[in-house]
């Protein structure tokens, strides 16, 4: 799912899931509904599901295809829209009633609903559990909260570092020759002297950037369940971000748009983004084809990771479905088979957290809108690398307290190691988590 579902998505459930949780919301703990073998014959019955923006595109195209294979069976999508979603979710989560059988859920908020509404949603690991090793591993650590699987992975977000061809050729730099950050940021400058733009796109009052180059370190907000935000990897992110904010390599915008708009009018040589950013440059920005290109994400060191995650979704099955075998059926059929997760790679750009679908050839073909560089073989590539990091329940607090230690540290000159220091105090008094170790 595009970054625009994603950055939103960081507003509109941390209030809900703080009082929804098991100690304030009074919701009752309950047994974990686990998906039943399905005992085969032919599926019949109706399943709703809901989603919205291009998922429920992509949903509502794959549905009748899915409906001609198992006539007994219908297929409704309801796009509720992305706006007021989660409070739908979480409303309906926590009376126990009106949700559909299948929900879309963005890979950071499964957790949080695993842990906040327990019985909410069905364990998937005896019937999906076959399929492990067949997804993207940081996606299925994403799907899973203790030992149960409460969603289905659908559409990966593979990390590169996006630049733009003629800046680095006025610059007289060869992209290829940015391994790790130190290599960007010497980049940087030069580029800077050379063009007058800045390195990358950043809003510097958002964790986003630095709960990317956090993950690609291999760590996320919590650890063992512990507050892992004052760690030597989340110190070594952070600084790296003042280290560019001190050299004024980062454009300062505001959210979303801001990033689009400054990308369109050229004010940045890179953007260290996901896949998905392939499909708003090819769809905002035709005018600007044949002038960027891809290269992995510059690592801390220089044999380390060169890639992370920023966004991606999944499928959940609600205990509140009449019609478990069906609802399994479609999310099974939709997300662990290759031919369904190439045509929505093809046609919605929905980049498959499925790997035995990045062998297609659909991934090796030439890209003219970045001067035939077969991009998608590259984030195909960098899927299996993806680092895998604990996400929980109390991830939307802890990113709400980030905002301010990120904002404190790039523009008011704060110190990264203090800053985060008490960002895990207020953390960790918060959340009632130990501060990792």
């Amino acid at each position: 799912m595009t970054k625009k579902v994603h950055v939103i998505a960081g507003v509109t459930l941390v209030g809900l899931l703080t009082m929804s949780g098991c100690a304030t919301g009074g919701v009752p703990t309950k047994e974990t509904p686990k998906i039943a073998q399905s005992t085969g014959g032919e599926l019949s019955g109706e399943i709703k599901i809901w989603s919205w923006d291009v998922a429920a595109k992509a949903l509502q195209r794959m549905a009748p295809e899915f409906e001609k294979a198992n006539p007994g069976v219908k297929v409704q999508v309801v796009d509720i829209g992305y706006d007021n979603a989660y409070d739908k979710i979480t409303v309906g989560l926590k009376s126990g009633s009106g949700l559909p059988d299948v929900i879309t859920l963005e890979d950071a908020r499964i957790a949080g609903y695993a842990e906040n509404f327990p019985g909410g949603l069905v364990d998937l690991s005896a019937v999906a559990g076959k399929y492990k090793a067949d997804f993207d591993r940081a996606k299925w650590a994403a799907a899973t909260s203790g030992n149960g699987l409460f969603a289905l992975p659908w559409d990966s977000a593979p990390v590169a570092l996006f630049y733009r061809r003629d800046y680095f050729k006025q610059a007289g730099i060869d992209p290829g020759s940015i391994i790790t950050w130190d290599d960007a940021i010497k980049a940087g400058e030069k580029i800077k002297q050379a063009t007058g733009k800045r390195l990358f796109v950043s809003d510097l009052t958002n964790p986003d950037m630095f709960t990317t180059l956090l993950q690609q370190l291999g760590q996320g907000y919590f650890k063992e369940g512990k507050v892992a935000v004052s760690t030597p990897a989340a110190v070594r992110a952070l600084t790296l971000l003042k280290t560019l904010r001190d050299k004024d390599l980062p454009q300062n915008e505001k959210g979303w748009d801001g990033m689009v708009t400054a990308t369109k009018e050229g004010k940045a040589a890179t953007q260290p983004t996901a896949a998905w950013w392939t499909g708003t440059l090819t769809a905002e920005m035709p005018e600007l084809s044949g002038r960027f290109g891809v290269v992995p994400l510059p690592a801390f060191d220089a044999n380390g990771v060169r890639t992370s995650a920023n966004g991606g979704s999944a499928l959940a099955i609600t205990s509140q479905t009449r019609n478990q075998n069906a609802a399994w059926a479609f999310v099974e059929w939709l997300l662990a088979r290759k031919d369904s997760q190439v045509s929505m790679m093809k046609t919605e750009a929905l980049f498959p957290a499925y790997l035995p679908a990045l062998t297609d050839p659909l991934f090796d073909q030439s890209q003219p809108y970045f001067g035939g560089q077969r991009v998608n073989r590259l984030f195909a590539d960098e899927v299996r690398d993806i680092p895998p990091v604990e996400l929980t329940g109390d991830d939307p607090q802890a990113r709400e307290v980030l905002k301010k230690t990120v904002s404190g540290v790039l523009l008011e000159g704060e110190d990264p190691k203090a800053a985060l220091d008490e960002a895990a105090k207020r953390i960790s008094s918060a959340t009632k988590r130990p501060i990792f170790p």
